[in-house]
Formats: structure tokens, sequence, C-alpha cells
């Protein structure tokens, strides 16, 4: 099967791999969609994402869409359209039986995090467990499902946040993860959602899934002390700082960004005097099935995705995904021979080039 491959910095290759058999209790999918996230980027353009280093070649991609191929049990029909919850939760932990998500020993599709590496979902064929198959509804198009998983991650967001019935909302930092919180917060009953970026691109796309305004940092002040949640989803050490400023005294700041995973000065002098709370928000347990629910109810969220590339242009894709003013998210289409649910084609940019195919004998 045909594969993407991150080798190293800047080094990403189609490449021929084998065609994975499924074992007991698992399931083979072919893939149609993957969506390029923050980390995936990380992985091509340093090779490290956070704390986690490239130490073998790695299969990127944990957002992603597909059909049922192989169901040695039966019970999923060939074709049956899929996502896929990317996590194999680790071993339980008193007082995290609620939060599997968090147990130590876990794996996550296209990461590095394990050794060896958890190899992704960006290839023709991929194999995983069957309870981490999420049918679909017949009306929700591939294209737009493979959002449900960081739709997911922007759901747990809230759900770490609490109830924001009613209440008016900051969301710092509107890329994909943070054009979806707005989604979120919208859903979840907040009153006033503000979306804040440096950058105008993002904030007219926030615009569209439901921010009430907007501030381009940098040529707007932040409101100051009036948020009874703050979202932070830049991971920018320097935007803390603000957003902890932005929150009422006792609101809620939830930090959704992953920040770098090194000493960063970080103004905290408003946490203290106005006793906020900052939480940590880290991927997610079942929002995947709220946020396929999402999907298929809302077809406006499909604007988030603003690119979409074939797999012999993955480079340029993961180029264009790097660009957070003229880019949402970004869509791989992968190689499914069949006819895609919804298969109408995003903005492919602006004359993208095809990096000539190489092919590896392994990955």
């Amino acid at each position: 099967m045909r594969a993407l491959v991150i080798r190293g910095t800047l080094d990403l290759v189609d490449a021929e791999l084998p065609t994975p058999e499924p074992g007991p209790g698992e399931v083979r999918l072919r893939m149609a969609y993957g969506g390029i996230c923050g980390s995936d980027l990380h992985y091509w353009a340093h090779g490290a994402n956070a704390e986690y280093v490239l130490r073998e070649p790695l299969v990127p991609g944990h957002e992603v869409s597909g059909t049922v191929d192989l169901d040695p049990r039966g019970d999923l029909a060939v074709g049956t359209p899929v996502v896929v919850h990317p996590a194999r939760f680790g071993l339980p932990q008193a007082g995290l039986e609620a939060s599997p998500h968090l147990w130590p020993g876990g794996s996550y599709l296209g990461s590095a995090a394990t050794w060896p590496h958890t190899q992704g979902g960006m290839s023709e064929y991929l194999v995983v467990r069957q309870d981490m198959v999420r049918p679909l509804p017949a009306d929700l198009p591939l294209r737009r499902a493979a959002l449900a998983e960081p739709l997911a991650v922007a759901l747990h967001a809230m759900t770490v946040a609490g109830d924001v019935a009613g209440a008016r909302v900051l969301v710092s930092g509107c890329g994909p993860i943070g054009l979806l919180a707005v989604a979120a917060a919208r859903r979840r009953g907040a009153a006033e959602i503000v979306a804040a970026d440096v950058l105008a691109g993002p904030l007219s796309r926030a615009v569209g899934v439901g921010a009430d305004a907007t501030v381009q940092v940098g040529a707007e002040a932040l409101p100051d002390g009036v948020f009874d949640v703050v979202l932070e989803c830049s991971g920018v050490p320097a935007a803390i700082g603000p957003a902890l400023r932005g929150a009422r005294r006792r609101g809620v700041v939830v930090q959704v960004g992953m920040v770098p995973d090194e000493p960063r000065p970080v103004n905290l002098a408003a946490l203290v005097s106005r006793e906020l709370q900052l939480r940590g928000t880290f991927r997610f347990h079942d929002e995947i099935d709220e946020a396929i629910r999402m999907l298929t109810d809302d077809v406006g969220l499909e604007a988030v995705i603003t690119h979409e590339l074939p797999a012999d242009q993955a480079e340029q894709a993961f180029r264009t995904a790097q660009d957070s003013e003229a880019s949402g998210k970004v869509l791989v289409r992968l190689w499914h021979d069949g006819e895609l649910v919804g298969d109408h084609r995003g903005d492919q940019g602006s004359a993208p080039v095809a990096e000539q195919r190489r092919t590896e004998g392994t990955a």
C-alpha cells in the first residue's frame, strides 16, 4: 500500500509499505481523508512535537475518515463510512476512572510519544481495534467527518471549562482548533463569543462559524477582565498572559493549545489577584460521538476546511497548512478508489506544486 511517511525534518515521502492484515478484534479501513494537525506539522517541520521526538519514520495523521475494507468478525459491512477514535487507552489509574485519555501507557495514531512510534492514518489502509471505529450517519460526508477528531478536542476543552450556558467566552487563537472551539462554545450555549487572533484571515473564518465579535491582537486591545471563560487555543506562551487578563475575577481559563516543553516567561499576576482557575485540557475521552452528531447537524462547519489536496501533493498541503493567514483546516485526499461520500472538492490554493513521488521499500 501507499503511505505518506515523515522520515525527518522537512522530509516527507510517498512510500510503499506492506498492506496490514487485521488480527482478532481489529478492522481494516480504506482511508479517504486525513486532516493535517499541528502535531503533524511539528513532526514534519521540526522532527518533534513538544517533548516527542522522531526516532523512526512516522506515518502522520489522526484526523481521518474512510470506509470499512475488511472486518473479519462481519459486524461492519464493507464500505461502511467511518471515522476513528485515534486513542488506545492505557492502564487504569485510581482517581482517573472516568478519564481514560489520561491513563499512562496509552497510544495515539500518528504519534512519536510511544516506542515504537504509533503509525498514523495517512495511508491507503489502516488497521485499528474495532472499538476505535465510529460508523457515520448516511448524511455525513467523509470530507466533513474528517473534522470529528479536532472537534472532539474542542468539545473536551468545553467539558473542562464547565457549564458555559449564558457565559461570555473568549477564544484566543483562531486556527482550526480555535475555530472549532468557537463552534463548540456556541453548541454548549455561550451567550457571547469573542475571537482573538493576530491575523485577519482566521478572524474572518471565526465569524463564519459563530463568533459574535473579533479582536485583531496588535491592532486592537483585548477587553480586560470581562470574560467568564477563556479558551487559549494558540499555544503561544506570549498569549497566555493576555488570556489571563481577559478573564473576570474567579473566571476560568483553559489552556487548549499545546505549549512548548521548555521554560518560557508568563505573566501570572492576574491569576493570583483575580483568583482565576487555570486548567489544562488534553485530547478527549468520548466527545468524538458528540462531534459526529454536531457535524451531521451543522453543514456550515465544513467552512473550517479551506483546502483539500490529493496525496501526491502532500508536501504542498503541509506547506499550505503552515500559512495560518490563508488556511484553516487542510485535508489530504488519500488513495480511496471508490466514490467518496459527499466528495466535493475544496479550494486547492493557487498553483499547488506536486513533488515527484519517491517509492521506498520500507518506512
